[in-house]
């Protein structure tokens, strides 16, 4: 696939003008493959998430193959975790040798991404923020965050692409130093 360079400023536009007109080819898919209706409009938050992250890394050729591909990954990942026996079915924990797996440096860089990240979390506007934890902390459906918010489940949703936005951009540029930052479209106010 033939790649462009990414832009600040050309990222949001092109999520705007390429992938946001293909969202009735997505959830057209994505009802296909997927048994559980009620899960589409999350899945199709995080096909658009996953799209946005690497668009502003690097622009595709074609949209639509990409956010199709996008989608089939996400549904094969969510299949394989599906089928992963839980971790409590082990009668001897002492099987595990994670601890010894991994290096204090894995440990030290793990723990500053995740202070960024907490950092940028607790930099989103406090409905945003509370939107993102619940859906991607909490792991809680759609549905359950706008009624326990209060809000609709649109107005979750456009949070939720919000935030994740937001979050990459202050990810992008933690691990960039240099790159300035993706203009987010303006939207009305949710």
């Amino acid at each position: 696939m033939d790649e462009k360079p990414m832009t600040p400023q050309n990222a949001d536009a092109w999520f705007v003008a390429e992938v946001l007109p293909l969202e009735a080819t997505l959830e057209r898919y994505l009802r296909r493959n997927w048994r559980d209706t009620d899960e589409i409009h999350d899945l199709r938050q995080e096909v658009y998430a996953r799209v946005y992250v690497a668009c502003v890394t690097v622009i595709p050729d074609s949209a639509r193959a990409f956010v199709l591909s996008t989608a089939r990954n996400l549904l094969v990942d969510r299949a394989r975790r599906s089928r992963i026996v839980s971790i409590e079915t082990f009668a001897d924990m002492d099987v595990l040798t994670l601890e010894s797996e991994y290096s204090t440096e894995r440990h030290v860089t793990a723990r500053s991404e995740l202070r960024l990240l907490q950092t940028a979390l607790e930099a989103l506007p406090s409905r945003c923020r509370e939107v993102v934890q619940l859906r991607k902390i909490e792991g809680l459906s759609q549905k359950e965050v706008a009624a326990r918010m209060g809000i609709t489940e649109d107005t979750v949703e456009r949070q939720v692409s919000k935030g994740l936005r937001a979050l990459a951009g202050a990810l992008l540029r933690a691990s960039h130093p240099i790159a300035r930052p993706v203009a987010v479209p303006a939207r009305s106010k949710e």
